[in-house]
């Protein structure tokens, strides 16, 4: 996830002066809405340098016979996984991941998403380099949280989110963190190859097509990963069909919800329809739940208001990948083609652009009907 970070290098380049001669004056140029917005990004400077101010390069901390011996194994298997992303999946060869920062919080940043009340388009921040971006992200939960309640006055309904990853697009050397280097290894996998995937290209402001762009690559690079390393697979299988229960359910109200709301409906009538369909997903999660032997990865999920803001950062990720999927069919699963060809496409105008992505899709759901119908034809010869 960029979010705001690969804006920062716009201010980390000048003298820091001259982010002191912007903030005092930047009432007198922008106005009250800019002075908040300089204050941002002083916050997004100081807190990813302090990251990087934590960071030790991996080679030294395994050269440290104190190290502790769990995480030595980590970042042995992190260092693998970084050489596998160059090698067989065509990622950026670059300082990005071969250090390693111990932040001593369970998240990195903490992003806010918005959405009105009758809608799941997400309220949309303007920063520097990265564009618009569907969320704002904050190295504090606290400045996180005040700026949802700030939102949350103004009648947007929000969810904070904790980030354990995210990418500078390679503007910066970004380090293995603590918030996700004791996962699955597959999963540490999955983080991994989708930052870098950041850094292959980015759409400037088009969120869900660079967010959908990094699941594709992250997905396809760990079942490739996985192939090479079947001692991980049981580990990670079930962790990710959980996952993926979890993301079906979600998808589907997501779906009842952009019915109702187009719909012709009043809005009390819209509101009172929100929380029936909220209702039932949640007693559909619970089913679900049992259904997987009580687990409660996403409690926490739930356990929180269910809103807007909360269903649509969830298609901020899923938009477009099953027509990414189809476009790397169409490549015959060949990865350099299919970057060049989401580069290609990211250089087209974002409605064009959207207009090819649904294209794609329709092809994959027909390619997936097809599949469907054909799986017991086969399984009765």
């Amino acid at each position: 996830m960029p979010t705001l970070f690969a804006m920062v290098t716009t201010f980390c380049r000048c003298r820091l002066q001259t982010l002191a001669v912007m903030v005092l004056g930047c009432g007198l140029l922008f106005g009250l809405g800019g002075c908040s917005q300089v204050g941002y990004y002083a916050q997004s400077i100081n807190g990813h340098f302090t990251v990087l101010h934590e960071a030790q390069p991996v080679s030294d901390l395994l050269a440290d016979p104190s190290i502790d011996p769990r995480l030595r194994s980590r970042l042995i298997e992190a260092e693998q996984i970084r050489s596998y992303a160059v090698s067989a999946l065509g990622e950026p060869d670059n300082g990005s991941y071969r250090s390693y920062a111990d932040l001593k919080r369970p998240f990195v940043v903490y992003n806010v998403f918005a959405a009105p009340s009758l809608s799941l388009k997400l309220r949309e921040s303007c920063l520097l380099v990265v564009g618009c971006v569907e969320y704002r992200g904050y190295y504090s939960r606290e400045s996180a949280e005040a700026y949802a309640a700030e939102l949350h006055r103004d009648g947007w309904e929000t969810f904070v989110a904790g980030i354990p990853a995210y990418s500078t697009l390679g503007y910066f050397d970004d380090p293995l963190l603590n918030t996700f280097i004791y996962l699955p290894r597959a999963e540490v996998a999955r983080m991994i190859f989708h930052e870098l995937a950041h850094q292959i290209l980015f759409a400037r402001g088009d969120t869900a097509f660079n967010e959908s762009f990094a699941v594709t690559v992250e997905t396809v690079g760990v079942q490739r990963w996985l192939a090479a390393h079947p001692d991980a697979a049981m580990e990670y299988e079930r962790y990710d069909a959980h996952r993926r229960q979890f993301r079906k359910l979600v998808d589907s109200y997501r779906k009842r919800l952009e019915a109702l709301y187009a719909g012709p409906e009043t809005d009390a009538e819209k509101t009172a329809g929100k929380e029936v369909i909220f209702t039932r997903m949640r007693a559909d999660y619970e089913a679900l739940k049992t259904s997987l032997g009580g687990y409660k990865g996403f409690d926490l999920w739930f356990a929180a208001d269910l809103n807007n803001a909360k269903i649509g950062s969830f298609a901020t990720y899923n938009q477009w990948v099953p027509a990414f999927m189809a476009l790397l069919a169409q490549v015959h699963g060949d990865l350099p083609k299919f970057y060049a060809a989401v580069k290609t496409m990211s250089k087209r105008p974002e409605p064009e652009r959207n207009e090819a992505l649904a294209a794609l899709d329709r092809t994959y759901e027909a390619a997936t009907a097809r599949a469907s119908l054909d799986t017991p034809m086969q399984a009765g010869r």
